[in-house]
């Protein structure tokens, strides 16, 4: 048996592919997997880490907006349709299991051409433009919010929520704590901008990094590409990455799972794979989503957690420096507060997302 993966450009997309090729790798330990997207460097990380074979192509984004770089990526989707028309018809494989967005659109579309079973996974509230197209050519689709049922077919969805890692709730706040030097008598924040980082909440983080570090300490995602900004600006502000409290990584890996069990308010942005990961460890969360982000999908993410009480939304353009201190500060200083974000977020965790996705790929195969 041999599944195509394709997605990419994100960890939030990255991730889930992994889990799933997990489960189904437990049932069928015959099968062969391939990845097919573009080459980058966070796709070696999680991909070329798991040690599945990629094959890249080249990929072009669907913007609903003016820009210049439409002219280029015009070019670069019939390029990259062309590329999957020969791999596909090399690998000629049993299904292909789409995690959605540009990057999957030339693969999805040849899949389709060749009839070969397609199973994509919508991890957002409202699908962006290569999901609302992609949508008509699959066999199977899972979504991990109820609201974007109405998107698809029905008949042909399911909602199975995010998948993450089995062990994500099972990290050890002692290991954290050694491992970064972290004092068990001071609460810690993880900051988490996405896998890529992001410029604007790194900024704002700075720019209250003594307020900050006068009470908490902090663990800081910074992404690759803004790392040696931050530690830069921090050394500035007079703390050095990795002491006394303050820790700026590039990126976080294995060690997730340690780290949210020794944080005790999560920042981040609001991709679905990070909220089911801060969900299935109940962490209360202040979530900025990105507010170019397609769609509006990230915002829809964050209100539909919002409006049942599951965390506090902060939004990237009206958010200034003492607003979000001062809801660290509400948040870190309320017990009360805490236990509710808490436990409401908890609802957000499927933990059977991973097998329901598996078994869907398995019998779409055997149908």
């Amino acid at each position: 048996m041999r599944i195509v993966l394709t997605g990419g450009a994100s960890g939030g997309h990255l991730t889930p592919l992994v889990v799933v090729a997990r489960k189904i790798k437990e049932k069928r330990p015959d099968v062969e997997f391939i990845f097919i997207g573009p080459g980058g460097k966070m796709e070696q990380e999680i991909i070329g880490k798991e040690g599945i074979p990629m094959r890249n192509i080249m990929v072009g984004k669907m913007r609903r907006y003016f820009s210049f770089h439409n002219f280029v990526d015009s070019v670069k989707v019939p390029l990259g349709v062309i590329q999957c028309l020969a791999l596909l018809l090399y690998y000629m494989p049993d299904a292909v299991f789409s995690k959605g967005g540009h990057a999957s659109f030339p693969v999805v579309v040849v899949a389709w051409l060749y009839r070969i079973p397609i199973f994509t996974h919508e991890s957002d509230a409202r699908p962006g433009v290569a999901n609302s197209m992609l949508g008509k050519l699959c066999n199977r689709i899972a979504i991990s919010y109820a609201e974007a049922e109405k998107y698809f077919l029905s008949s042909k969805t399911v909602l199975t929520g995010t998948p993450v890692r089995d062990d994500i709730n099972r990290g050890s706040a002692a290991s954290a704590r050694e491992k970064y030097n972290l004092l068990e008598s001071k609460k810690t924040i993880l900051v988490l901008g996405g896998s890529q980082g992001a410029r604007s909440i790194n900024n704002k983080i700075l720019n209250i990094l003594p307020e900050l570090m006068s009470k908490y300490q902090v663990i800081h995602q910074t992404g690759q590409n803004n790392f040696e900004e931050v530690k830069h600006k921090a050394g500035e502000l007079g703390f050095k990455a990795g002491h006394e409290g303050y820790w700026a990584l590039p990126f976080i890996g294995d060690d997730l799972k340690d780290i949210f069990a020794v944080s005790d308010l999560v920042i981040s942005r609001a991709g679905s794979t990070f909220i089911s990961e801060i969900a299935a460890n109940g962490k209360p969360s202040i979530l900025i989503p990105l507010g170019t982000s397609a769609n509006g999908h990230q915002s829809m993410n964050a209100f539909a957690l919002a409006r049942v009480g599951a965390c506090i939304v902060l939004e990237e353009d009206n958010l200034g420096e003492h607003l979000l201190l001062k809801n660290i500060d509400d948040i870190m200083n309320d017990q009360e507060l805490r236990d509710k974000l808490s436990t409401n977020i908890v609802s957000f965790y499927h933990p059977d997302a991973a097998e329901k996705i598996a078994e869907g790929i398995l019998g779409m195969i055997e149908d």
